[in-house]
């Protein structure tokens, strides 16, 4: 046989194939919409419809009772029907009343009480001197809720418990003006950045200095932050140091991937990888564990997309890869990044230049400081982007932000020579739980001096 031809046994079909092709036509009788189903129908009503109805002739002189009587005969032996054919089952009786709660079914969930958001400011403290420089960072407010603010020379510390003011120290003209303040995790020591590239270390409780970095950088030093005993510095020269401040050899590592001052540089709280940004409107992130001791350590990711200084950085508090970066007065961008991947995963333009920004603890929501037109800090409903507020009261563009340790109130610095608290963040459960925290004290209506 030729190899093109084909056997006919191999398109005959078998005895057993036959039977379930048969069974499988007979299992749709009952699908065929124009196909009677005769196991469905009254033969003996269909052969009176089409033989006799409309040929009986009526009784004459019948009473109006027969009549009724005849009419109720036939709806009780349901003999009023018009349809012969039938083309489907009848479907079965059930046997018990079906059983339903209606009550538990579209129960709408009770509305979450939206959370009272004051628009103005509930405190007010005059800041003179204050350097209205956007790639400065001035003030942070430590974990023992004390914040600590750069005036021109001097660093302020304003205890939230009692709304007291002290000096902490007054630089010469040749190491100032201060350019950078940074609380240790620990609520007590600080490190205070200078015009003259030191970095020094005090102790807030006995007003000591402790020790001066020298030799991290060729000029001033206007971003830091801490990651446990590792105190991270960017300075005008693009360099990042790590210092480790418990030994006298205190460079350990550094980074080296900006040609521009660095003015943004935060740790994720892992302490594994760190967001730095620059003038250069480069966006890097730097992984811990790569840190070269010899030589300068290559960036994780470099991230272009701003196209303005990047200055405001912060890391999700519930999403740990997930970093917030906003831009300069070129750019005035919102952008989230995914830093396992470096992939960019939402740009929001937001009309002015971004200062800074901070996470809510709580909820999920970002809070961001704003330049002109408005100079205005906007509260975001994350991932939406909504708008859920925006804050005015500053006259200048609002160059720096701090948290309480509560998580509730925001501190905001701006070139108005303004100092601002807010209650944006609500009063969390969690921060009321812990007594041992102290608040921010009532508002009051004047505006007192800070120094």
């Amino acid at each position: 046989m030729d190899a093109g031809s084909v056997s006919c046994s191999s398109v005959t079909k078998s005895p057993s194939s036959r039977r379930q092709f048969l069974h499988r036509k007979t299992s749709r009788e009952n699908l065929d919409r124009f196909i009677p189903n005769r196991s469905a129908m009254d033969f003996d009503y269909a052969n009176y419809m089409l033989t006799y109805k409309g040929k009986e002739n009526p009784v004459a002189g019948t009473s109006p009772s027969k009549d009724s009587y005849r009419k109720q005969l036939a709806e009780s032996l349901n003999m009023n029907r018009t349809r012969i054919l039938a083309f489907r089952n009848k479907p079965p009786t059930p046997t018990e009343p079906l059983q339903t709660d209606w009550s538990s079914i579209h129960q709408p969930k009770p509305a979450k009480a939206r959370r009272y958001i004051p628009q103005t400011s509930e405190r007010t403290l005059d800041a003179p001197d204050i350097q209205d420089d956007y790639y400065l960072n001035l003030l942070d407010w430590g974990s023992a809720n004390v914040l600590a603010i750069a005036l021109g020379h001097t660093v302020y510390l304003w205890d939230a418990a009692d709304g007291n003011t002290s000096e902490l120290v007054t630089v010469d003209d040749d190491a100032g003006p201060v350019t950078s303040v940074k609380w240790a995790p620990d609520g007590r020591h600080i490190s205070v950045g200078l015009n003259s590239s030191d970095v020094q270390l005090w102790d807030s409780t006995s007003n000591k200095l402790l020790r001066i970095l020298r030799g991290c950088h060729q000029s001033r030093v206007g971003s830091m932050d801490w990651n446990s005993h590792i105190l991270t510095t960017g300075g005008m020269d693009g360099q990042i140091v790590n210092n480790d401040v418990r030994i006298r050899s205190h460079i350990v590592e550094t980074y080296s991937g900006h040609h521009q001052e660095v003015c943004g540089l935060k740790w994720s709280a892992s302490g594994q990888q760190l967001a730095s940004g620059g003038n250069d409107n480069l966006l890097h992130i730097w992984d811990r564990s790569a840190a070269s001791v010899n030589s300068p350590t290559r960036w994780l990711h470099r991230l272009e997309d701003h196209t303005a200084a990047v200055k405001a950085l912060a890391w999700c508090p519930f999403q740990g890869n997930l970093l917030a970066s906003g831009g300069g007065g070129s750019d005035k961008c919102i952008k989230f990044w995914n830093t396992h991947t470096g992939a960019c995963l939402n740009s929001v333009d937001t009309g002015s230049q971004v200062c800074a920004l901070l996470w809510n603890q709580n909820e999920r929501e970002l809070l961001s400081s704003h330049g002109f037109s408005q100079n205005q800090l906007t509260l975001w409903k994350y991932p939406s982007m909504v708008k859920m507020a925006e804050l005015t009261g500053h006259t200048s563009r609002v160059l720096y932000m701090a948290q309480s340790p509560d998580g509730c109130t925001v501190a905001s610095a701006a070139g108005d020579e303004t100092l601002r608290f807010w209650n944006v963040f609500g009063s969390p459960e969690v921060a009321a739980a812990k007594a041992t925290r102290k608040a921010v004290p009532e508002p009051f209506a004047h505006v007192s001096r800070i120094r």
